[in-house]
C-alpha cells in the first residue's frame, strides 16, 4: 500500500501500475471536502516519493465516481473576501497540478456520474475511459459559479473552445456517446470491462504505443487556435449562451466565458490564476449565494420528506377519482414511475381524455427518444380505467381529483370511503378547500389528507401534503411516500385557506390588482416582473391559470383572510370574468391568444382589455419599475412570513422551495425568505413601513419586526 486514508487509497496492482481509489468510508458518495482534498495532497506526495510506479489508474469504490466539491462547505467559504476565495481555490489547484505533472501516464476509469470537481479530477489525467452507464459534466453554473479546480482551463485545451464553452456555460451532463464524440473521454466500454480497459491503456502508454506526454503538454500550453478562429468561437458562444441565460440574472456563464477568453492564450499556471479570480468573482454574487442555498434547501426538504414518510404503510396500488386533464396527469405520473393505478370516472369520454393525456406525454417522450414503444406500452398497462368501484377493495391510497366544489367532493369522498379497506388513505387534490372541512363527512377523518398537485402534473415538481385537524401521522406519511414514489418533492403544510402556495400567491395578485386600480399598465407590470426573473408576469400568469379559476380562488381567500385579501373595489379578474374573458382557455383574457405553427398559444396585447378596465380604474399613471417590484414582492413575502408565523409551514427552506417549485419564484433569488435576507431585514422593514398605508398586506408581520430588532436572519450569516 502506497497510501491509505479515509477517502483515498493508493496501491500497486501489477507491472508497476498503481491504483488511486476514491472510496469515502464515512459517506455514501465521494466528494471533495476539506478532508479529502488534504488526503489527495498526501496521496500525491506519496506518489512523488515512490520509485515503483510506472503508471496509474484513478477509480471509485462508489456507484458515483465523484460527486464534486462538498457544497455544504461553500456557504462558509463564500463569505470570505474575494481575494481569499481566489487563494483558496488556487492552492487546491496546486495539488491538482502536482498530480498532473507526475512523471508517468495516468488514466481515469469513470464508473458512474462524474460531476464538477470529479470531472476536473479526470481532466488532470492523460486519458479517460468511461463506463457505458456513466455520465460526466461540469454543472457549477447551476450553483452560480463555474469550474474552479482547473476545469475551465483544461477542457478548452482538450476538446476545443466551442465545445468547452457549451458544456461549461450550460452545466449539462454528458452521456457516454456525447462525451466520446467531443473528445471529453477517449473510450466508452462496458461497466465490467472498465478497470481492465484503463489498465490496458496505461500499459500502452508505458510501452510507447501512445504518446501520453504529448497529451500532458497539450494541457499546460495555450490553446492551439489562431486569433481569428478564437474570436469567431467566442462571439458565436456569446450570441447563443446569452440568449439562453440573462447575464443580469445568471452572471456565472458570462464570467466563465470572459475568464476563458482571457486565459486561453496563457500557460496553465497563469491561466489558473485567472480562473481562480473569476471563480471568486462569481462566488461573491448574490446569485451564487441564492443558488447554493437553493441546492442545500432542496437537500433539506428531501431529507424532511424522508423523515415524514418513515411511518408510511406500503403502497402497492393507487387510484385516482376524476379522469380529466388533472386526473390523467396524476395517473400518468404514477404509472411512469412503476406504480399501478386505477383511474375512475362516471363518464367514458372522461376516461378517454385521461388516457389520451397519458398517451400524449408518452408520445412526446418517444419523439424525443426518451421513451421506447415497449416502455410506452408498459406504462399505459399500469393505468386501469374504470366506470365503477369494483377494483377498489385492495387499493392503498385514493386521490380524489374531481371538480373544485365542496359538495361534489363531499359526496365522492363519502361514497369511496365506504368501499375501500379500513386503512386506505384518502387524499384530496384540492387547491383551496379546507381539508378539515372536507373531512367532516367522513367516518375515518384520520385517514384523510390533502394532496395538492400543480398543473401540468408531469412538469411541476411540487406536491403540497396538507394535514387536517384530524389527519393521522400515518396518513401524512403514506401520502408523502406516494409523492416520493411519483418522483415529486412533497412539502407538508398545515390546513388553512389556500394552504401555503395559493395563500402566498393571492396577495401577489392583490398587489397587482391595486396597481391596476391606481392606473398602472398591466403590460408594463408583466415586463417589469419578467425582467425581475419571474417566468411570466402576473397578468400573463392569471391568463394561464384561468381567469375563472383565479376568481374562484380569490373568493375563497377573501373569506379566509378578509383583512388583507378582500378588496373594497372590483378587481381586474372579476371584470374580465364577467366579460367571458377566461384567459388562454378561450383565447382572450388580459391578452389575446393565437396558436403558432407548433400549436402553442402566443399572446398579443389587446386594446379591448384596456377599454374594459377603464371605467373601474383611477386615471392612468406611470409607475417606476422599482415601485412595481417592491409592492408585488412585499405582499408575497409578507404572506410567506405569516405562514411561518402561523406554523402553516415549518421552515424557511420549505417555504422558499415551495415558492420556487410551485409558482416559479426566480431561482436565482433563492425564495422569499432568502430575498428578504439579501435585502436586509432593516431595509425590508423600511419598505414595508413605506407602503403600509396601502393596506394590511403591506404591513410588516411581527416576525419581521422581531427579527430586525434582534439582528436575526432566516438563514445563518457569517
Amino acid at each position: 500500500m502506497i497510501y491509505q486514508g479515509n477517502s483515498i487509497s493508493v496501491s500497486l496492482l501489477e507491472d508497476g501500475i498503481a491504483k488511486l481509489n476514491y472510496d469515502n468510508q464515512t459517506e455514501s458518495v465521494n466528494k471533495f471536502d476539506q478532508a479529502t482534498i488534504k488526503e489527495f495532497g498526501e496521496a500525491v506526495t506519496a506518489l512523488e516519493q515512490s520509485s515503483d510506479v510506472k503508471g496509474l489508474i484513478v477509480t471509485s469504490g462508489k456507484k458515483v465516481f465523484i460527486a464534486g466539491a462538498d457544497i455544504t462547505e461553500f456557504v462558509g467559504n463564500f463569505k470570505k473576501p474575494e481575494g481569499e476565495i481566489a487563494s483558496w481555490v488556487f492552492d487546491i489547484n496546486k495539488t491538482f497540478n502536482r498530480f498532473e505533472d507526475l512523471p508517468f501516464p495516468k488514466v481515469a476509469a469513470i464508473n458512474g456520474a462524474s460531476m464538477g470537481g470529479g470531472t476536473e479530477m479526470t481532466l488532470v489525467c492523460d486519458y479517460r475511459v468511461m463506463s457505458d452507464k456513466a455520465s460526466i459534466g461540469l454543472p457549477e453554473v447551476k450553483l452560480g459559479i463555474f469550474p474552479g479546480f482547473g476545469g475551465s482551463v483544461r477542457l478548452p485545451r482538450i476538446i476545443g473552445i466551442d465545445n468547452a464553452l457549451e458544456i461549461i456555460a450550460t452545466g449539462e451532463a454528458q452521456k457516454p456517446a456525447a462525451a466520446l464524440k467531443v473528445g471529453m473521454v477517449d473510450a466508452v466500454v462496458a461497466a465490467d470491462q472498465l478497470e481492465a480497459s484503463a489498465i490496458d491503456l496505461v500499459k500502452k502508454c508505458i510501452a510507447g504505443d501512445l504518446d501520453w506526454k504529448a497529451r500532458h503538454d497539450e494541457k499546460i500550453n495555450p490553446v492551439k487556435l489562431n486569433a481569428l478562429e478564437q474570436t469567431m468561437a467566442f462571439n458565436s458562444a456569446k450570441g447563443v449562451l446569452f440568449s439562453k441565460a440573462n447575464p443580469a440574472q445568471y452572471p456565472a456563464p458570462k464570467i466563465a466565458l470572459e475568464s476563458i477568453e482571457r486565459h486561453v492564450n496563457l500557460p496553465r499556471d497563469k491561466a489558473l490564476e485567472i480562473e481562480s479570480a473569476g471563480f471568486a468573482k462569481a462566488a461573491k454574487t448574490p446569485q451564487a449565494e441564492s443558488l447554493v442555498g437553493l441546492f442545500l434547501n432542496d437537500q433539506a426538504v428531501r431529507k424532511l420528506a424522508k423523515t415524514h414518510s418513515a411511518k408510511a404503510h406500503d403502497i402497492k396500488e393507487a387510484a385516482v377519482l376524476g379522469a380529466g386533464i388533472m386526473g390523467g396527469g396524476i395517473a400518468y405520473q404514477a404509472a411512469s414511475k412503476g406504480l399501478p393505478i386505477i383511474m375512475k370516472d362516471i363518464k367514458a369520454e372522461q376516461l378517454d381524455l385521461g388516457m389520451s393525456e397519458a398517451s400524449k406525454h408518452l408520445s412526446s417522450g418517444m419523439a424525443r427518444g426518451k421513451v421506447t414503444p415497449a416502455q410506452m406500452g408498459e406504462t399505459l398497462s399500469r393505468i386501469r380505467p374504470t366506470l365503477n368501484y369494483g377494483d377498489f377493495g385492495e387499493t392503498d391510497i385514493v386521490i380524489e381529483a374531481v371538480v373544485e366544489n365542496p359538495k361534489v367532493k363531499h359526496a365522492v369522498l363519502k361514497e369511496v370511503e365506504g368501499l375501500v379497506k379500513d386503512n386506505c388513505i384518502l387524499a384530496s387534490n384540492t387547491s383551496t378547500i379546507s381539508i378539515t372541512y372536507l373531512a367532516s363527512v367522513l367516518e375515518r377523518p384520520e385517514n384523510f389528507v390533502g394532496m395538492h398537485f400543480f398543473n401540468p402534473v408531469h412538469r411541476m415538481p411540487l406536491v403540497e401534503v396538507i394535514r387536517g385537524e384530524k389527519s393521522s401521522e400515518e396518513a401524512v406519511a403514506t401520502t408523502v411516500a406516494l409523492a416520493e414514489k411519483m418522483g415529486k418533492v412533497p412539502v407538508v403544510v398545515n390546513d388553512c385557506p389556500g394552504f401555503l402556495v395559493n395563500r402566498v400567491l393571492f396577495p401577489y395578485f392583490g398587489a397587482f390588482d391595486l396597481l391596476i386600480k391606481q392606473g398602472a399598465d398591466f403590460v408594463q407590470i408583466d415586463k417589469v416582473m419578467e425582467k425581475f426573473g419571474w417566468p411570466m408576469g402576473p397578468a400573463y400568469l392569471m391568463d394561464v391559470v384561468g381567469i375563472d379559476t383565479g376568481v374562484h380562488g380569490a373568493e375563497v381567500m377573501a373569506e379566509g383572510f378578509p383583512d388583507r385579501m378582500k378588496p373594497d373595489y372590483k378587481v381586474s379578474g372579476q371584470i374580465l370574468f364577467e366579460a367571458n374573458r377566461l384567459g388562454q382557455k378561450n383565447g382572450v383574457g388580459f391578452y389575446k391568444y393565437e396558436t403558432d405553427k407548433k400549436g402553442k398559444p402566443v399572446k398579443t396585447a389587446d386594446p379591448q382589455t384596456v377599454e374594459l378596465l377603464k371605467p373601474f380604474i383611477d386615471a392612468p399613471k406611470q409607475f417606476e419599475d422599482q415601485e412595481i417590484i417592491d409592492r408585488l414582492m412585499i405582499a408575497l413575502c409578507n404572506e410567506t412570513v405569516r405562514c411561518l408565523e402561523d406554523n402553516i409551514v415549518s421552515t424557511p427552506a420549505e417555504a422558499d422551495m415551495a415558492m420556487i417549485m410551485g409558482i416559479g419564484f426566480p431561482p436565482f433569488r433563492g425564495g422569499p425568505c432568502r430575498y428578504i435576507d439579501q435585502i436586509g431585514l432593516q431595509n425590508y422593514l423600511a419598505l414595508c413601513d413605506k407602503y403600509a398605508s396601502l393596506g394590511k398586506a403591506y404591513e410588516a408581520p411581527q416576525m419581521i419586526r422581531d427579527m430586525a430588532a434582534n439582528g436575526k436572519t432566516f438563514y445563518p450569516q457569517a
